[in-house]
């Protein structure tokens, strides 16, 4: 499977879109710029099907990629999973803001379809 480096090492990259799929699972909505949001959604996307199978497998996947955070986990197998029942992925979606200041990087919201209304 093809994937971006991000100018990263492996272990650095792979922290950094473990760290914005927790923060887009646990707020429903991030601002990241988009390549990152375009690598962050494959995870997400895996993470909530996780959820939606259940088993005991998965939820140790889960486990392992966000280093044993139960909150997350948690939400994802309880809430996600319920949530996104009949629907089978495209459970993210992109919208584009403008460049960022410094480098010209293309700013967009990555957030959760079918958000809660609170």
């Amino acid at each position: 499977m093809a994937y971006r480096k991000l100018g990263r090492t492996n272990k650095h990259r792979r922290s950094m879109l473990a760290n914005l799929t927790r923060d887009l699972i646990m707020n429903e909505r991030i601002e990241t710029t988009e390549t990152r949001a375009k690598e962050t959604r494959k995870f997400v996307d895996k993470m909530i099907s996780y959820g939606k199978s259940g088993s005991l497998v998965s939820r140790r996947k889960a486990l392992a990629f966000f280093g044993n955070d139960n909150v997350v986990v948690k939400k994802v197998f309880d809430d996600l999973a319920q949530r996104y029942a009949n629907r089978n992925g495209g459970y993210t979606r992109i919208l584009k803001l403008n460049e960022r200041r410094g480098d010209d990087a293309l700013m967009v919201i990555l957030e959760l379809v079918e958000k809660d209304a609170e």
